[in-house]
């Protein structure tokens, strides 16, 4: 397996003082006090206890009840809701369940590269589709998909939104995806763990659309969530699949073999966060609408810069006029001015010539980081 190229730079940062550390992609605004009060009174009324491999029935109600209230759709809680210890676990979950040894998967990139790793794990090869940019917008390259299939492609994998883009499938490319499955007998995973963070939507926190949305109960599709992004709990470790019953079936039976299930407390904790966050949801996705619209007029300004709007997620993918080696450019970001940035080779192709930077941090933090980064750039 290769090496990550955002945790080779983290690395480095690591080992100096006084870095700006933009290269993960979480806040530095803790857990709400909220959820973590949950997890300790789940602890005193005695949820340590091993629970299904799917999860707490009472966790997966949960979720259902969260998806019919944000997308109108019905889940059965029983048959198509599986708890994941992480997003990150979901993907393997679901990745291992639809690819044998040799098959191919289809994914859209630049893309968080777990996806792509996991992949390989399971002995396939991934096929890395770049999303082309078009009229200041990254688009979907149907054409590109339809020369990618070979008898060998199983899966097909994208993420809305997107982390590192800030891309948003509109329900017409989403409707194209789904037809562009159907019609190959393709499994379609869709990553959607940053669906809350959605700027397009009149109210803040108002979901991104969800491929949930189209889909009929018999087709391929399986969706990754995680209350990672949407409730600062990424060291909680706390996730979901949403899928057709047979697959949720299988991923609940390989839970087993991977990690038993998700912790019993931290599920508790889940539930409380999907039942009473939406205030803090709704706080969250302001602030960072205002920092996304800081962040891109103020790299706007800077020569050689090239910010794409992104429509979700909270990260900018900021195009480098001249950069052919995305890695060396981070580090000597990194070494000169102390603000750690992730490469865009790191995400796949069509990431080389690119660095992400998360604005999610508090603002003090990004204004310190952009006056260094514009200081940099202008002096070449």
């Amino acid at each position: 397996m290769p090496r990550s190229r955002i945790r080779e730079l983290a690395d480095i940062a690591m080992s100096m003082d006084g870095v700006l550390r933009l290269y993960f992609g979480e806040s530095n605004v803790p857990t709400p006090e909220f959820i973590k009060r949950a997890a300790i009174q789940a602890m005193r009324d005695g949820f340590t206890f091993y629970t299904e491999n799917a999860g707490l029935p009472s966790t997966r109600r949960a979720i259902a009840s969260h998806c019919r209230r944000l997308h109108g759709v019905e889940l059965d809680p029983e048959t198509e809701i599986v708890v994941t210890a992480s997003g990150v676990q979901a993907l393997h979950l679901a990745i291992r369940c639809t690819l044998d040894p040799g098959d191919e998967a289809i994914l859209l990139t630049p893309a968080w590269p777990n996806a792509s790793a996991i992949v390989r794990l399971a002995n396939a090869t991934p096929v890395e589709i770049p999303h082309p940019l078009s009229g200041g917008r990254y688009v979907v390259d149907f054409d590109a998909l339809e020369a990618a299939v070979t008898p060998r492609t199983r899966l097909l994998v994208y993420t809305s939104p997107s982390n590192p883009l800030g891309w948003v499938a509109t329900e017409e490319e989403q409707a194209g995806l789904l037809d562009f499955a159907r019609r190959h007998g393709l499994w379609l995973l869709a990553d959607e763990v940053y669906e809350r963070i959605y700027y397009r939507s009149p109210d803040p926190g108002g979901p991104a659309p969800s491929i949930l949305r189209q889909a009929a109960r018999g087709d391929a599709v399986i969706v990754v969530q995680s209350f990672s992004k949407s409730y600062c709990m990424t060291g909680w470790r706390l996730g979901w699949i949403a899928a057709r019953r047979d697959l949720a079936e299988r991923a609940a039976q390989l839970n087993e073999f991977v990690v038993s299930h998700a912790p019993s407390f931290t599920q508790k904790a889940g539930e409380t966060a999907l039942r009473d966050g939406e205030p803090f949801v709704r706080e969250m996705v302001a602030r960072l609408r205002e920092n996304r619209d800081f962040c891109v007029d103020r790299f706007n300004r800077m020569p050689g810069v090239q910010v794409p709007q992104p429509d979700g997620a909270f990260y900018l993918f900021l195009k480098i006029e001249g950069c052919a080696d995305s890695f060396a450019l981070a580090k000597r970001i990194l070494l000169e001015t102390k603000v750690g940035l992730a490469p865009g080779v790191a995400f796949g192709a069509g990431g080389e010539g690119s660095l992400r930077i998360c604005y999610a941090s508090e603002r003090s933090i990004l204004e310190e980081a952009v006056e260094r980064l514009g200081n940099f750039f202008a002096g070449g």
